[in-house]
């Protein structure tokens, strides 16, 4: 084999081992972000982690305070009351970017080994491969694998344990997180006895009812995000509970505390909308008869949720663009900006790529708002989630109503699985609030079902168009959506990522006269 060959084997390999590493950092990622406590964090453990690291054991150590505790083990996560203040171990693995590894028969057996230690030598483990995990919000966490066969360095795969470690670390905070809110909502008499499990199943996670796999996706997208202040983008279809999602995503967040400040951009009339958002001064504008704060403002420090993006108007999209990227506001009337620290979380029941193309809303503000997508899908593509919801909305109208009804026949819960509830979620609320009005039994026999408007009509062929005549078409529809400005802000250039010039051009080339776009 020549010298060429060999190196091109040796870079082939070199690549395949590559790219087995990334599908096993993907896989070990994935497997971990859909933890939600430690139950599920010690099956992953097992089934995931396990094979790969090939370890015997495991202890993940936590400081809480001025305490080091065990916050999981594979022999016992439920140990974790025995605690030491030092430890220089766990201090050399925080100071440390690679893993440690520590001989455990080295190690004296008295008071300055710490007891995690001593008791894994008496389990006859040999070897202890220590990792500071990154920290998040503060958090200080060590992973200690324990091997029973001497192993260094080369037997250990390191970069897979350094590129799973950030998830290691937001799994973590998460089941925190998680016990925060269980907390939180736990009341305080001891005498009142705990939910049994098909009350929690229709309580829902925060609210949000459904137990199937499109739903599971939607809390594990809500605990992947809430940690951090990335912008989150939430779509579906009205009626799909955008709000709530919201609502969940504030709840566990490090803005928890305060107030989600929340702004319905479809509400609010288009001559009020830019003072309700970045507030005014006093005399600023007819009508500023005093101080006014934005809803920008009111939500410093926490979470602002912007429902119905799509219908703010596009002559503001800009100045929402400038909030968000230079993170400050500016009143009206006001040579002052204010610096803010929110996070923001935008829904939409529209195709915004869809009216990007058409001109109606900004490309790059869309790209601002679209860091974190999460998508809800309809009621009708998640069918086995329309029990749970009956069930719980029967027990939320019996209370309200004063009633007894017991549930539904068999013959009517068919019929409400298998009906289209193009008004999702609100629309199956409305229907079982309104048949349990009517009920004369305890069990419903009868359903009014309402007539579908979310039918859509068939529509004639599409005319077939040249892209000359669909360019025209698209630049005229800008401009006039422009009020026939083409340079400037808010101009056409901009809106379309074009040179002014370039775009004068473009209009003389495809026949736009000038004066075209001052006509209606």
């Amino acid at each position: 084999m020549s010298k060429n060959d060999s190196q091109n084997t040796e870079i082939i390999q070199r690549l395949q081992s590559m790219q087995k590493e990334l599908s096993i950092i993907s896989t070990l990622n994935k497997s971990l972000a859909t933890v939600l406590d430690e139950m599920d964090f010690q099956n992953v453990c097992t089934q995931n982690l396990k094979p790969e690291f090939a370890y015997d054991h495991f202890i993940l150590l936590r400081k809480s305070n001025l305490d080091i505790e065990i916050f999981l083990s594979s022999t016992d996560h439920k140990i974790n009351m025995s605690k030491n203040t030092s430890d220089v171990y766990f201090e050399k693995c925080l100071n440390s970017a690679e893993p440690l590894y520590i001989d455990l028969k080295e190690l004296p057996d008295n008071s300055s080994t710490p007891y995690y230690f001593s008791n894994a030598k008496k389990d006859g483990m040999r070897i202890a491969v220590g990792l500071c995990l990154p920290s998040i919000s503060n958090d200080q966490n060590v992973l200690y694998l324990f091997y029973k066969n001497y192993i260094t360095a080369d037997d250990f795969p390191e970069r897979i344990l350094l590129a799973v470690a950030t998830q290691i670390s937001i799994t973590i905070r998460n089941i925190l997180i998680g016990k925060q809110m269980q907390k939180r909502i736990q009341p305080d008499d001891e005498k009142i006895q705990e939910p049994s499990e098909d009350k929690k199943k229709q309580e829902g996670f925060q609210g949000i009812i459904g137990d199937s796999e499109e739903i599971k996706y939607i809390f594990e997208r809500i605990l992947q995000v809430a940690p951090s202040s990335t912008s989150v983008l939430i779509d579906g279809e009205t009626g799909t509970g955008k709000e709530l999602i919201a609502q969940a995503i504030h709840n566990f967040s490090s803005f928890s505390k305060k107030q989600m400040i929340k702004v319905n951009c479809a509400s609010i009339p288009p001559n009020l909308i830019e003072s309700e958002l970045f507030g005014h001064e006093k005399g600023s504008f007819t009508g500023a008869t005093e101080f006014r704060m934005g809803k920008f403002e009111q939500a410093q420090n926490s979470t602002i949720f912007l429902d119905e993006i799509g219908e703010l108007p596009l002559e503001l999209q800009g100045r929402l663009l400038r909030v968000l990227q230079e993170k400050d506001v500016q009143r009206i009337g006001s040579n002052n900006s204010v610096k803010l620290n929110i996070r923001v979380i935008a829904a939409t029941n529209r195709d915004l790529q869809e009216e990007v193309a058409k001109g109606n809303f900004r490309s790059d503000l869309y790209y601002r708002l679209n860091v974190f997508p999460i998508h809800l899908p309809a009621l009708r593509e998640r069918k086995s989630d329309i029990p749970l919801l009956v069930n719980y909305f029967l027990q939320k109208h019996n209370l309200k109503a004063n009633k007894k009804i017991k549930g539904f026949s068999q013959k009517m819960m068919k019929e409400l699985c298998e009906n289209p509830w193009f008004g999702n979620i609100r629309e199956l609320e409305n229907v079982i609030e309104r048949s349990m009005i009517t009920a004369q039994d305890e069990f419903i026999t009868e359903i009014d079902f309402p007539k579908s408007i979310g039918l859509k009509k068939s529509e004639p062929e599409p005319e077939i168009k040249t892209l000359h005549q669909m360019e025209k078409e698209y630049i005229l529809k800008v401009v006039e959506k422009c009020n026939g400005k083409i340079f400037g802000e808010y101009g056409a250039a901009i809106l379309l990522g074009l040179p002014p010039t370039t775009l004068l051009s473009k209009m003389h080339r495809l026949g736009i006269k000038k004066d075209y776009q001052f006509k209606k």
